[in-house]
């Protein structure tokens, strides 16, 4: 049977230029070009703010990490949150109007009378909570009594 490596560290991005990683690289790269080309169409001082602002947004998108994961994906699912409705509402009168529903005749219920509730004491549920955690070793207090089905006959 052949021997494989297996990559332990997917998660991690490859480092081109010290710390910077390919995906920050070419974010910053990209930030720069627009810069520039603000430094072509407009005077100095829009271009000063403009540079500023672009940077700014662009350095917060390259090396900020909320979660661990990178501003990018975070923005992406803010806005899928906000564009999907986060409360959904089935409203049963639509479904009953489409489908025509028509209740069946009412049948009489079989009279059944609820069962007696027997109360214990609280020693008593003690004694019985100690015969379960003990599988049945404890057989109680009163020896002459039988109380429960788990004791031996």
């Amino acid at each position: 049977m052949q021997q494989f490596t297996v990559p332990q560290f997917i998660d991690v991005e490859d480092k081109i230029i010290g710390p910077i990683t390919a995906r920050q690289f070419i974010i910053l790269l990209s930030g720069f070009l627009v810069v520039a080309l603000c430094y072509r169409l407009f005077d100095f001082t829009m271009f000063i703010m403009l540079g500023i602002l672009i940077l700014g947004s662009a350095g917060t998108i390259a090396f900020l990490k909320i979660n661990g994961m990178p501003f990018h994906f975070f923005i992406l699912n803010f806005f899928q949150t906000l564009s999907r409705p986060g409360l959904r509402i089935w409203n049963n009168d639509i479904n009953r109007q489409a489908v025509h529903f028509e209740p069946e005749e009412k049948k009489m219920p079989l009279a059944i009378e609820p069962l007696p509730i027997r109360a214990y004491a609280s020693s008593r549920l003690s004694q019985l909570a100690l015969m379960v955690d003990t599988q049945g070793a404890y057989k109680g207090e009163d020896e002459g009594e039988k109380t429960t089905a788990y004791q031996d006959d």
